[in-house]
């Protein structure tokens, strides 16, 4: 093997077979309806057509995987500084990476090329929405070599090929000094992310209940005598019985899911960065370098404060909400010195809240308008023209508005902005309170706004823009804002910070 990578390098041989399962997974996810015609109606197919149509689909995939494994190089310029792949069967595709615009590099195995001894190597650079290079199968001695040599470039210093013979290459070989155990796992697993459960629980429900009507040509529940195995009497217990088990569904559901992809979590240091691993079946690799983090967000509720535990979210430059959320590195049920620890890395010393700076009151009367106000009437609007239906929502009214009334003020009340000379802290939240941390040279954009019913009060808005999100803080001191953005800008001109 050419640890140097000045030559073209193909994929494993055994690759062979992951471009052959992913190119029958790329025709499945684009024929996935005729596929399940084909299962509904197979007694009317032919079955010496259906056979050989199999047969010439394998084929064809078998030859499209070869081309694609023989016409795939990947290799490293070291004069022009950049990472060249080239791919493509009709169509040739050349990709240059410029190494020091590299910012992460991914080595993930999911359970098909764990079966087959081979790993997946990903590239991304700021300003993306996809990956810029992917290779999806190399040995993971020869993904740990290029992954260092990728990312020599701290200096912006020329990556010389001796450089690179030097790095260190063996990272399983540094003990972790974080580790998540299954407690932790479980822990969140129970006391995190209802709403994301329960939303997926009802998508797909209706989502197999229209296609069983689509396959079937009927309304199935127009069909059943649903009338006849209800006892009214039994109506309300059996309410309580489904809303008991939707609610250990989504535990359930969240409890599997948390543990399937955070499994054996485990935090290493390496060479002033972190490097991340984690999942059961799909076990993905990352490494995180301080200097590249954009926002580091502590999410926390009252459950998890009781069983010391958190999430810590690290959001690196992306661009856009989409990509922002695919690539933020979540950190799952770390304790307060884990936390800690986590944070000195990253920021080189453990955040401090500093000068406070509180919404006006207004905002919660607006808060209040929009989720109370607005919301009710349209309910008496739609009651007048339906009085018969409108009529019998009547005792969920107050319910619904001390539910929102409760939301709303914690919110407001948990709503702050902290300001120090290293950091701005931004804290948010009802029930999950979530603490967003950014440092002022990390500032790309500021932009503050008033409106002019704001002026005589003296609030105003400000929102500061990142490579890695926006944070905003609404209706605050607009002095204030004012002077801590002048600083800011003042410090953002003087700067010699390099994070790209």
């Amino acid at each position: 093997m050419d640890t140097l990578f000045k030559e073209p390098q193909r994929q494993s041989a055994i690759g062979i077979l992951i471009l052959f399962f992913d190119t029958i997974r790329h025709y499945l996810k684009l024929f996935w309806a005729i596929v399940v015609l084909w299962i509904f109606k197979i007694d009317e197919i032919n079955t010496t057509y259906l056979f050989l149509g199999i047969i010439a689909a394998v084929v064809i995939v078998a030859i499209t995987a070869y081309f694609s494994y023989i016409n795939f190089t990947f290799h490293l310029d070291y004069e022009n500084q950049e990472f060249v792949i080239q791919e493509g069967i009709f169509n040739k595709t050349r990709t240059t990476i410029q190494l020091n615009k590299i910012q992460q590099v991914n080595i993930n195995q999911s359970l098909v090329q764990r079966i087959i001894g081979v790993y997946a190597l990903d590239v991304d650079t700021a300003g993306s929405n996809a990956k810029e290079g992917k290779i999806k199968a190399i040995s993971h001695p020869m993904a740990l070599e290029l992954k260092a040599a990728l990312l020599d470039n701290e200096k912006r210093k020329p990556v010389l090929p001796e450089e690179i013979l030097e790095a260190p290459t063996q990272t399983n070989q540094e003990k972790p000094f974080i580790k998540i155990s299954l407690l932790s796992l479980i822990k969140m697993g129970i006391t995190s992310n209802y709403v994301r459960s329960f939303s997926l629980l009802l998508i797909a429900f209706f989502t197999i209940l229209d296609y069983t009507q689509k396959l079937l040509g009927d309304d199935v529940l127009e069909k059943q005598n649903l009338e006849s195995y209800v006892n009214p009497e039994l109506i309300i217990s059996t309410f309580f019985i489904l809303i008991v088990v939707l609610f250990v569904m989504v535990l359930v559901l969240n409890l599997v899911r948390i543990l399937i992809k955070y499994f054996d979590y485990s935090i290493t240091k390496q060479n002033r960065s972190l490097l991340i691993s984690f999942g059961l079946f799909n076990t993905k690799s990352t490494i995180i370098k301080p200097e590249k983090v954009q926002i580091a967000a502590i999410s926390q509720n009252y459950f998890q404060k009781k069983m010391n535990i958190l999430g810590l979210i690290i959001k690196q430059a992306t661009s856009g909400a989409q990509e922002e959320r695919k690539l933020a590195i979540e950190i799952p049920g770390c304790n307060l010195q884990e936390k800690d620890a986590i944070l000195k890395l990253l920021f080189h010393k453990i955040p401090e809240k500093g000068i406070q700076l509180k919404p006006n009151f207004r905002k919660l009367g607006f808060a209040l308008f929009l989720k109370i106000g607005l919301p009710l009437l349209g309910f008496y609007v739609f009651r007048n023209y339906n009085p018969t239906v409108g009529i019998q929502f009547n005792y969920l009214v107050p319910v619904y508005i001390l539910f929102v009334a409760v939301i709303q003020f914690f919110k407001f009340k948990n709503n702050r902005l902290y300001i120090h000379n290293d950091h701005i802290i931004k804290q948010s939240g009802a029930w999950d309170i979530c603490t967003e941390i950014i440092e002022p040279s990390k500032i790309q954009a500021i932009t503050t706004s008033q409106l002019f019913w704001h002026k005589n009060t003296n609030i105003g808005s400000l929102t500061l823009h990142t490579a890695g999100g926006n944070i905003a803080f609404q209706l605050g001191n607009f002095t204030t804002i004012k002077h801590y953005v002048n600083w800011w800008l003042y410090e953002l001109e003087t700067s010699d910070s390099n994070w790209m």
